[in-house]
């Protein structure tokens, strides 16, 4: 509990709360508390399995009525990425770092092409949240929200009424995919034949001197047909490594920071470096490294 964030903290009396008594998910919700302390005494008595806590900020949590606004969030699970250089059947260290990879890049188009400022990661256990607090977003519906989303993951293929800063956005995405392919990725819109052929050439993807990546030699070699078909197919990849359901739902409950995930034993935590940060040095329980000493 000392190493809640600040940004949960304040107006904490404002959140919904639910708890896991069972290992089965969340099942006992619509709790409030008026401060850390009053939190704090709660979960010593009933030492839940996990705890969660809304996106919401609400005058009547309890009932969950009087909604003023709520975090914006971008959900990002290791293991839901669908592309990603390892093939293991849950988490393993590569994925999470490649979940953190793509944590950066969001964050760092959030400050830098949308200017906001108020941003937070959190590892989930799993992977990681992104947590957007700026009052003018958080005061936005469903709408705008995923307009965002689809901004920062790439999820449309550029075109002329398109920003020309979006174009440069949307193809580092589409590099990132092509040298993460391990070539036994099910994409829909891509055949074996034209993955394999994007693996194949994907050397041949340059960099100008301006240091934007070029696509010419690489088109030229898969087909314009299929160039487009590949481009279709990663838009809709990219939009699908982040869990848009979470970040248009405005009454959506996370994992609290600083609870248990109790089916992978590791701690949620706010992460204050990104460049530094090791889930497996800063997020493993205490519990778990006394039984392993």
């Amino acid at each position: 509990m000392n190493d809640l964030p600040k940004f949960i903290t304040k107006d904490i009396h404002k959140r919904e709360f639910g708890f896991d008594h069972y290992g089965k998910g969340p099942n006992d919700r619509y709790k409030t508390f008026s401060n850390k302390r009053a939190l704090k005494k709660f979960l010593r008595a009933k030492t839940p399995f996990a705890t969660y806590i809304s996106v919401a900020f609400y005058n009547e949590p309890r009932r969950r009525q009087d909604w003023q606004h709520s975090e914006l969030v971008f959900d990002i699970d290791a293991k839901d990425i669908p592309i990603r250089s390892c093939n293991c059947d849950n988490v393993c260290e590569t994925c999470l770092n490649e979940s953190l990879e793509l944590a950066r890049i969001y964050i760092d188009t959030l400050k830098g092409d949308l200017g906001l400022k108020n941003v937070y990661l959190v590892y989930s256990g799993r992977g990681y949240h992104i947590r957007v607090l700026d009052q003018f977003i958080m005061e936005e519906e469903s709408e705008l929200r995923g307009e965002i989303l689809k901004y920062i993951t790439g999820a449309d293929v550029p075109t002329n009424e398109i920003p020309l800063g979006y174009t440069n956005l949307f193809i580092n995405r589409l590099v990132r995919n092509v040298f993460h392919m391990t070539g036994k990725e099910k994409i829909e819109g891509m055949n074996t034949n034209l993955l394999k052929d994007v693996i194949k050439n994907r050397d041949k993807i340059e960099k100008s001197k301006n240091g934007n990546y070029q696509l010419g030699l690489f088109r030229d070699k898969i087909g314009p047909r299929r160039y487009k078909n590949f481009l279709d197919a990663m838009a809709r990849v990219n939009l699908s490594m982040v869990d848009g359901k979470v970040s248009i739902d405005l009454k959506r409950i996370l994992r609290l920071p600083s609870s248990l995930h109790s089916k992978v034993s590791m701690k949620c935590v706010e992460v204050k470096n990104l460049e530094k940060f090791d889930p497996f040095k800063y997020a493993v329980p205490k519990f778990v490294e006394e039984r392993k000493s």
